[in-house]
């Protein structure tokens, strides 16, 4: 990222490793709607010569004297969010947010990114987690955010079993929001799109129930097919500001929405009045960056060994080299009917 609304390759000095870092060299990438909303829309405010990207599988090359599990030439996955470990906020509870809001986001945002011949982790021991043989490096890219983030948002708003859940936004992190609200128990799940390819992900995840935009308010769909109790849960994943509005509309009173949507435009969020309770109707709203780390990469790569999550469908176009790099971008950008998520492989 040269500047907002403008990308180009640029050499960049080898980075070097810390005495608790790691220098990795990526095996395949992900381009991401985060990337989109930082370069072509300046959400994070300018960035000038900013390497881009935050989702991908790596290889070792280099460690810090202090780093003990880690070693050049393993192979590794690498979260989205690399959390400093030893910080006040990670002692807390909330190590997304070590050194302040979102402060665990650093590759694309604070720091160059993954979208290089080598990049640098800090706290190696505490974000890397080694790639198992049998997953493969497209599939491993899918555990550096799609998967978290998703999943986080059924974390936020605490679904339990045999919850009615809704789902709005079912691009990659929307249908990770979907697989993880199944694998918690949840009853019936409606999930809100219009691409036919993420309808069909969708349903094969866990959704009972699709609903579009063009139909209709969410909400109003959604409390015709509850007979007007609402949900018990929101998970927002995708959509812009007014999908609070909806989400707390559709929620019943003692519901909880869980938001990992980046929020890439507006200055306020709206929320109804009188949906709200006239502020007593016991709606929450919890909004939360995925947490990031060494045990939650290693406990989400457990699903896929054992199973109980098949994430192939996500990535519908896997290209070769980095060549391709940009094209995968603006994939992401323009989203054609066909997509849900690229890979870019550069070594296997």
């Amino acid at each position: 990222m040269q500047k907002i609304g403008r990308s180009a390759w640029m050499e960049k000095r080898k980075p070097g490793a810390g005495p608790l870092d790691a220098v990795c060299r990526p095996l395949a990438v992900s381009a991401c709607t985060s990337d989109v909303h930082t370069l072509f829309e300046g959400a994070l405010g300018e960035r000038e010569n900013l390497t881009l990207g935050h989702e991908c599988c790596a290889e070792v090359v280099e460690v810090g004297a202090l780093v003990k599990d880690f070693h050049p030439g393993d192979r590794v996955l690498v979260p989205a969010i690399t959390p400093v470990w030893n910080s006040l906020e990670a002692q807390a509870g909330f190590p997304m947010h070590s050194g302040g809001m979102l402060g665990g986001w650093k590759f694309s945002n604070v720091k160059d990114g993954v979208f290089a011949e080598y990049f640098h982790v800090n706290d190696a021991d505490g974000n890397l987690a080694h790639l198992p043989r049998e997953i493969s490096v497209v599939d491993a890219c899918m555990l550096s955010d799609m998967v978290p983030t998703g999943f986080h948002a059924a974390e936020l708003a605490d679904v339990q079993f045999g919850d009615t859940v809704l789902v709005i936004g079912i691009g990659p992190v929307g249908l990770m929001a979907v697989a993880a609200s199944a694998l918690r128990g949840a009853g019936r799940i409606l999930a809100v799109g219009t691409r036919p390819v993420c309808q069909e992900a969708a349903r094969a995840f866990g959704a009972t129930d699709i609903l579009s935009y063009r139909d209709g308010g969410i909400d109003e769909q959604v409390l015709r097919l509850t007979e007007y109790r609402g949900v018990d849960r929101v998970l927002i994943a995708g959509g812009d500001e007014s999908a609070f509005a909806q989400a707390v509309r559709a929620l019943r009173p003692g519901g909880c929405v869980g938001n990992v949507n980046y929020l890439s435009a507006g200055d306020a969020i709206g929320i109804p009045r009188v949906a709200w309770g006239v502020g007593m109707g016991h709606k929450r709203i919890e909004g939360g960056l995925m947490p990031g780390g060494r045990l939650r990469m290693e406990k989400l790569a457990q699903l896929l060994l054992w199973k109980r999550l098949d994430v192939r469908a996500l990535s519908t176009h896997v290209f070769y080299g980095w060549g391709h790099l940009e094209e995968a971008l603006l994939l992401m950008r323009d989203k054609p009917r066909d997509l849900i998520k690229p890979v870019v492989v550069l070594d296997e």
